[in-house]
């Protein structure tokens, strides 16, 4: 029998505990601010910033706003990012993705100040995670490894294999697992008998962005499954890149989606406001 890996209890059990430590700030009299930037009115990333919000008055982060239109120039969101990246009211600064097509992503994300930056984006943290320095961490891979220490799940030694390498994702979530000391394994779309490869695997996490794509014969019996991915199928039911009743029977554990990463990725990007570059 499976268990499922809950990300929702785990990610209140992280607010509560950043919580604490917010409060501790505020009586020493530092605070701790978010700045959200969202740029054109795409449903999806307008309900991860309400979520966003929602977290940061929970915790104690004074969290702003910047709500801008689809035909926000490119001059002018990096004008905002740089009057952010002055502020020193401002703690941390996120602009929230995908961005309309005519600003492009890999100039915006290097204009915000790699201190501020709690996404985990820039190309300095970047750096920073490949060569075990102190950065921020990607909200994303961090909340993962985080749902697998905290389901008492041992990563290392482990054969651990991400299917994905997104920049945002696969890659950095293969160099966390590195520090853990597991044995680390990047698939996707061109290797060559992938499911020999996923089938290797102790630890799978799969972030590929298909919905369902990997069943149950990508799946070694006992292992332990993480879906990252998050879509809505045709009855408008969300789904992950994992088929869940096909996968579940041969896992030793297995996310859930909803209410398995996606609630870690929020929890983590607090977790780096909170606590800073550590």
């Amino acid at each position: 029998m499976y268990k499922l890996i809950d990300g929702k209890k785990f990610s209140q059990e992280i607010k509560e505990e950043l919580k604490g430590r917010m409060a501790e700030l505020l009586a020493s009299g530092r605070t701790r601010c978010l700045a959200v930037i969202l740029v054109g009115n795409d449903p999806a990333s307008a309900v991860y910033v309400r979520n966003k919000e929602k977290a940061c008055a929970y915790i104690g982060i004074r969290s702003l706003s910047y709500v801008l239109p689809k035909e926000t120039t490119e001059e002018e969101l990096l004008e905002l990012i740089g009057e952010l990246n002055r502020r020193e009211d401002v703690n941390g600064i996120l602009v929230q993705l995908p961005l309309p097509a005519h600003i492009h992503e890999e100039k915006v994300l290097p204009a915000i100040s790699p201190e501020k930056d709690v996404d985990g984006f820039h190309p300095f943290n970047v750096g920073s995670i490949n060569t075990g320095r102190p950065g921020y961490l990607p909200c994303t891979p961090a909340g993962v490894i985080e749902l697998l220490k905290r389901s008492g799940i041992e990563i290392e030694g482990k054969e651990c294999v991400v299917l994905g390498r997104s920049n945002i994702v696969g890659k950095p979530m293969a160099m966390l697992l590195l520090r853990e000391n597991a044995t680390v394994t990047i698939c996707h779309s061109r290797t060559v008998n992938l499911k020999d490869v996923t089938g290797r695997a102790d630890i799978l996490v799969v972030a590929v962005g298909r919905p369902g794509l990997v069943d149950g014969s990508y799946v070694k019996e006992g292992a332990v499954v993480i879906d990252v991915g998050i879509h809505r199928d045709e009855n408008g039911k969300l789904c992950g890149d994992v088929d869940f009743e096909s996968v579940a029977p041969k896992a030793s554990a297995i996310t859930p989606v909803p209410g398995g990463v996606g609630p870690m990725t929020i929890a983590m990007l607090m977790k780096n406001c909170v606590c800073g570059m550590e």
